[in-house]
């Protein structure tokens, strides 16, 4: 905890501001001196470990600042982005967004996104020192950092122990490449359970397992200068073979939702998704199957090479005081506890390379991190279409491309080439 004798904060100046404003605290119903914040969170409100998790988050912050009142808003996470923009046009933004990485390109072109090194002054510099620094780049543009990494995870394997015993595999020895990973969704397929499921169809949230697959197989969505890569040799061969998977039974042709509810309830030998929904998985498991994790597999000879998934924090505040009081809520958010209790109580990457070794005696009574953790360093960043249309060129390759490929049988391709022109012309680069 900061010592309780300090020089002025920017928060306590900021709110020295708005007790001095016109307008009467006591007539909003706030202690004098206090300021209220609005906090936009697709996890807020949600069943599960996300939900509990983020209001555990709330509770501490509120510990640490009786100063400050939070109040969340729960937006479902497709809508996180136009939720901002149309509370924005309506003059109420909301002061924090947890804002997903498939559309922070476009909310940094469409929103009143405020540059958190500037609201930090001299705590920036100390606060980010120790973040992974992949995502924290991902947040900045022309010298300045306006996002920060909140709820970040690579895809993980989880996989049912039980089944794999069932059908003749050694859980200890789980699949590390694709090759493998079709072996034992043969072999569980044979007991009478689904196979694998891959959540790449996943149409409302991101495509961060489309990029994690292309990755893997030598391509990617974009390449490092914006260029549309996603119908290259490599991307389309990465995406032919979870693809295949369905064609040949091994893969049902379901939903992400689907493929969660029968992975929890025993009926689902993998599934290769963010590790998100850890907390929520190990929690239906319980009792009934004995739950465990390994890494993103490798599509060929290369060692795989996942993208990070997830959430980032920006402010749009408009007044000093609102602008303080969120950048207090990102810095506890980002800080060393909310890192910890992201990863402990919901199931995200803590991103702090002190909070992984404080958690090594956690780790390994909860081992079902590690195999994530231990992937890091094979971490990609995550890469945006150009523009202000980035989250829109997002939903055309995943709902007009990946899913009828992937769970329709279209044809990789042709269907990929046709959606990557349409990408082109949409947001304007080749």
């Amino acid at each position: 905890m900061r010592p309780v004798t300090r020089a002025l904060t920017p928060l306590a100046a900021g709110l020295l501001l708005l007790s001095a404003a016109a307008c009467s605290t006591e007539e909003a119903g706030s202690a004098p001196g206090s300021v209220t914040i609005t906090f936009s969170s697709y996890n807020y409100g949600t069943q599960g470990a996300a939900g509990t998790g983020t209001q555990a988050l709330l509770d501490r912050f509120a510990e640490l600042h009786p100063e400050i009142t939070v109040e969340p808003q729960a937006v479902p996470v497709a809508d996180v982005l136009t939720s901002a923009r149309a509370a924005t046009a309506a003059g109420e933004p909301p002061d924090v967004v947890q804002l997903g990485y498939s559309k922070l390109t476009e909310g940094l072109e469409t929103l009143p996104v405020q540059p958190l090194d500037e609201l930090a002054g001299a705590d920036w510099e100390p606060h980010v020192a120790g973040i992974l620094p992949g995502p924290v780049q991902t947040g900045t543009r022309d010298g300045h950092t306006y996002a920060l990494p909140y709820t970040i995870s690579i895809p993980t394997v989880l996989y049912n122990a039980d089944l794999f015993e069932r059908a003749g595999l050694d859980p200890d020895a789980p699949p590390q490449t694709m090759a493998e990973i079709r072996q034992a969704a043969e072999a569980v397929t044979a007991t009478g359970a689904e196979g694998v499921y891959f959540g790449v169809a996943d149409t409302a949230k991101s495509d961060y397992l489309t990029q994690s697959v292309m990755n893997s197989a030598g391509g990617g969505v974009l390449a490092g200068d914006g260029t549309v890569t996603a119908d290259s040799p490599a991307s389309v061969e990465g995406l032919r073979q979870v693809a295949a998977l369905t064609a040949d039974g091994l893969q049902p042709a379901v939903s992400v939702e689907d493929a969660l509810a029968a992975f929890s309830t025993g009926d689902l030998g993998m599934l290769v998704i963010s590790t998100a929904v850890l907390g929520t998985v190990q929690q239906a498991a319980q009792g009934s199957f004995e739950l465990r994790t390994t890494g993103f597999p490798a599509f060929g000879d290369a060692p795989p090479a996942p993208t990070h998934s997830g959430a980032s924090l920006v402010v749009l505040s408009g007044t000093e005081a609102e602008q303080q009081a969120s950048w207090e809520l990102v810095r506890f958010l980002t800080g060393e506890e909310g890192y910890r209790m992201i990863a402990t109580e919901i199931g995200y990457l803590p991103l702090r390379s002190s909070v992984v070794a404080e958690l090594g005696p956690w780790l390994e009574e909860n081992p079902l991190l590690v195999p994530t953790i231990e992937q890091l360093d094979r971490m990609q960043p995550y890469r945006s279409f150009a523009g202000s249309r980035a989250n829109q060129a997002t939903q055309l390759l995943q709902d007009e491309a990946v899913a009828p490929i992937v769970l329709r049988g279209a044809d990789p391709q042709s269907t990929l080439t046709a959606t990557s022109d349409r990408i082109r012309e949409l947001v304007g680069t080749p």
